[in-house]
């Protein structure tokens, strides 16, 4: 994951609008347009990848779902609460898809998700913590390629791909702590509002390459 940060009382406009039109409405009640600016205003705070997976996601309904962080079974009141909403692929059986409305003791919105969840080059990812390891099965985020092969190795795919297009061997990894954080560096800067995807997994590998000798 890589942290998303929410201003209270920011959200897109036509939502606002909506709600002032309709003080009683619930997020089922909303037409697609108010939908989709909701998808496209998460996306783009979130540079366009997933806030669980981190892959790539175009803001549009095709692959990308609103998805309510605290489910709206067990907060109605929040289902048009900006704050609780982020932009999800649309991958069956991981992400919004697995989440339903079980409650995710690790969320996007907390900076730990950034240092308990552990990614490997193998393409998999083990938890830190409890509430790490009970975030990845929750939303099948590949602890093990019997849960969740599809995910692990597109994973594996597209970070080892960006170290190589960064000159970085997989293999061999890097043993200078100077290269290693001015790569990191130029993975966090989104280009023309985007990141790559699974930047932030890679980012968190290269991470963990830093010796503190």
């Amino acid at each position: 994951m890589r942290r998303v940060s929410k201003t209270p009382g920011v959200e897109p406009e036509l939502l606002t609008k909506w709600k002032q039109r309709n003080p009683q409405g619930i997020y089922k009640n909303l037409s697609e347009v108010e939908r989709h600016a909701i998808r496209e205003a998460c996306a783009e705070e979130q540079y366009y990848l997933c806030a669980y997976c981190c892959q790539a996601v175009s803001g549009q309904r095709r692959d990308t779902m609103n998805e309510h962080v605290e489910a709206r079974k067990i907060a109605p009141h929040r289902s048009l609460d900006f704050t609780n909403i982020v932009a999800s692929c649309t991958n069956p059986n991981q992400c919004d898809a697995a989440h339903g409305s079980q409650p995710i003791p690790l969320t996007p919105f907390m900076p730990e998700c950034e240092t308990d969840l552990v990614f490997k080059l193998s393409g998999r990812v083990v938890g830190k913590t409890q509430q790490a390891v009970e975030t990845i099965s929750i939303l099948n985020l590949g602890d093990t390629e019997k849960n969740n092969r599809s995910l692990i190795e597109k994973r594996k795919q597209l970070v080892q791909t960006l170290l190589l297009t960064n000159s970085v061997n997989p293999g061999e990894g890097l043993d200078d702590n100077e290269l290693i954080e001015i790569l990191i560096d130029e993975l966090s800067v989104p280009v023309d509002g985007k990141l790559e995807a699974f930047a932030p997994v890679t980012i968190n590998i290269l991470r963990q390459w830093i010796s503190n000798d």
